[in-house]
């Protein structure tokens, strides 16, 4: 995994919580590296630092995984500001596909980023297909909230069909909620 994931987590847990909490979850989880943006880190790794983040984050991984998502985005913002200007969440979500992930894998080579399809023909509604090999459908769940908090937009986000449960891909569904 790309140390790019790594960078918006450290960035998160210390805005959240203080510069001295990224060490101690490093320390929590039993890791002693330092993560950079272009490094290609092993994906277990990211799991240990989500399951060592402070309980505030919620109980389980898939709360945890939302709550980084979340708290990522103003860093993800600060380091792809063109991806957020003069755009909206259906905006931004339909961009996915054909210009932010093509970005990222020319700026990080190697980089695997999920694989959407989006289905925005329901008024109101977003339906998100993600697919990946590393199942973090829950972090997307994350970004997606975070952005719509960006965005001052009101959503919710179900998931009636997810990997973590046997299927082959997780569907989000998104409702946008008029102002």
């Amino acid at each position: 995994m790309k140390g790019l994931i790594f960078s918006a987590v450290e960035h998160a847990v210390e805005r959240v919580f203080g510069p001295g909490e990224w060490d101690d979850v490093l320390d929590n989880a039993q890791l002693d590296g330092a993560y950079t943006s272009l490094g290609n880190y092993d994906d277990a790794e990211l799991v240990a630092i989500v399951n060592a983040l402070p309980e505030d984050t919620g109980p389980g991984i898939d709360d945890r995984l939302r709550w980084v998502g979340v708290n990522a985005m103003p860093f993800l913002v600060d380091a792809f500001p063109k991806f957020f200007e003069d755009i909206d969440l259906r905006g931004l979500l339909s961009s996915l596909n054909h210009m932010i992930h093509p970005e990222v894998r020319k700026l990080y080579p190697g980089a695997t980023p999920p694989d959407f399809d989006i289905d925005d023909s329901e008024e109101g509604i977003i339906s998100l297909r993600y697919q990946s090999e590393r199942k973090l459908c829950w972090l997307a769940e994350g970004f997606v909230l975070g952005a719509a908090a960006r965005f001052d937009e009101s959503i919710t986000v179900k998931q009636p069909q997810c990997m973590h449960v046997g299927a082959d891909h997780c569907d989000l569904r998104i409702e946008i909620h008029p102002s």
